[in-house]
C-alpha cells in the first residue's frame, strides 16, 4: 500500500471556537475556530472575540493532556 505525505497538523495546544455575528436572521458560517500555541495566546484572542462575536468557547486539542474544556459559561473568568 503507498502512502502519501501526511497531513499538516496544527501545532497548537489551545482552540478557541466562536459564532461569528452576521446579520439578524442570517448565520454565514455556523461556527469558526482558531488554535494557539499556548493558553495565554489562546485567553488574549477569547477576549477579544468576547466582544464582536457570541458563544465562545475554549479548550485544549487532543492528545494535550489534562484535556480541558472551557464553556461559553466559563468563558469571561477564564479569560481574566
Amino acid at each position: 500500500m503507498k502512502r502519501g505525505p501526511r497531513p499538516n497538523r496544527s501545532k497548537g495546544t489551545w482552540y478557541v471556537s466562536f459564532e461569528p455575528k452576521g446579520p439578524v436572521g442570517k448565520r454565514s458560517q455556523a461556527r469558526a475556530t482558531e488554535t494557539f500555541r499556548n493558553e495565554h495566546d489562546a485567553k488574549a484572542f477569547a477576549k477579544a472575540k468576547m466582544a464582536e462575536a457570541s458563544n465562545v468557547h475554549a479548550g485544549t486539542l487532543n492528545p494535550h493532556l489534562p484535556k480541558r474544556t472551557i464553556t461559553s459559561l466559563q468563558i469571561l473568568d477564564w479569560a481574566q
